[in-house]
């Protein structure tokens, strides 16, 4: 295991986080769960037919006898909710439609984490990205002052660690929408050790070409400068000057990143998913992900081509933003 989540997997152990997985038939979810259960790192909190996600985990050999299961068809938490749910789409449905709506267990689950019967959501080995965010937008919302969400991934090999972002949500970010996703992605940085050192990245460093798309990128780090004058941030900025001391160099001399970029800022959805993936494939780096940013509380999406692993990694990571977030609102 990587050193990083041996450091959260002992951050995390006994402190009784309860993590909801709305796709509890999934063999992949049933493997982690039973390994998260076993390890006592968090406590697996299951969706689906009881009897039916049993009779699959026996068939597996994983042993889901001391991990929590609940039915959104039959579970009386639903009455609770209903209300609730109501008052949050702001009259755009009825009782009976929430009713109806909170039967499906992506929603049921996100509003476990919103009336705290969980921390933490994990979600997308079946569902699509929309599937999972949409409740969450819905529901659990943003955080004050964060317009939108964001997803990143972690990117890990050996001892270098990195997060890329966004590569999950936003299509064709503004120039403010990049300033957001910069800061939050530093945040998301210092929960798991990463020293953010933030590259806004462009097919241009420092003006060798202009043009709208590259002032787009310029625009959104002088906004980073702005609210966060502490943090080292650099843009717009070629991907080999923002990691390659000796090419910043010749192209970039003046850059604090001094080519030791750790957090990278892509320009838009296709740069940053098709970054994250030549990095995963052809490089034979981890990418764990994609990990929400900016909702209230830590709600996260699954590539539905994830494996086992993938699903315990990003169940660690899930639970390290809800210990986060319990040590912020103690501040």
């Amino acid at each position: 295991m990587d050193s990083l989540f041996g450091l959260l997997q002992a951050k995390i152990k006994n402190t009784g986080i309860k993590i909801v997985f709305p796709e509890g038939y999934d063999e992949r979810i049933i493997k982690a769960a039973g390994r998260l259960s076993s390890e006592k790192a968090i406590s697996p909190l299951l969706l689906g037919d009881k009897d039916q996600i049993l009779l699959k985990a026996d068939s597996l050999n994983v042993n889901l006898h001391d991990v929590e299961i609940l039915d959104p068809k039959t579970n009386p938490l639903i009455e609770e909710m209903i209300p609730i749910f109501v008052e949050k789409r702001k009259g755009k449905v009825t009782n009976e439609d929430a009713r109806k709506i909170l039967q499906d267990e992506t929603y049921f689950g996100t509003m476990l984490v919103e009336l705290n019967h969980a921390q933490g959501l994990v979600s997308g080995a079946v569902h699509t990205t929309a599937d999972t965010v949409r409740p969450a937008l819905q529901i659990i919302k943003t955080k004050p002052g964060v317009k939108k969400t964001s997803g990143v991934f972690i990117i890990f090999k050996d001892n270098d660690r990195f997060i890329f972002g966004d590569c999950a949500i936003n299509v064709n970010p503004s120039s403010e929408d990049l300033a957001e996703i910069a800061l939050e992605s530093a945040k998301t940085a210092k929960i798991f050790g990463i020293e953010p050192k933030v590259a806004m990245l462009s097919f241009s460093s420092h003006g060798s070409a202009v043009t709208e798309e590259s002032l787009k990128v310029l625009h959104a780090t002088n906004m980073v400068k702005e609210m966060d004058p502490n943090l080292v941030v650099d843009g717009e900025i070629q991907f080999d000057a923002a990691v390659v001391a000796e090419v910043a160099k010749q192209k970039v001399p003046n850059s604090p990143l001094q080519g030791k970029a750790t957090v990278f800022v892509f320009p838009n959805l296709d740069a940053g998913n098709i970054g994250y993936k030549i990095a995963q494939r052809f490089g034979k780096f981890e990418a764990v992900g994609p990990v929400l940013q900016g909702l209230n509380k830590p709600v996260n999406d699954l590539s539905r081509g994830c494996n086992e692993d993938d699903v315990y990694y990003l169940s660690l990571i899930t639970a390290s933003q809800a210990i986060e977030e319990q040590q912020l609102k103690l501040i």
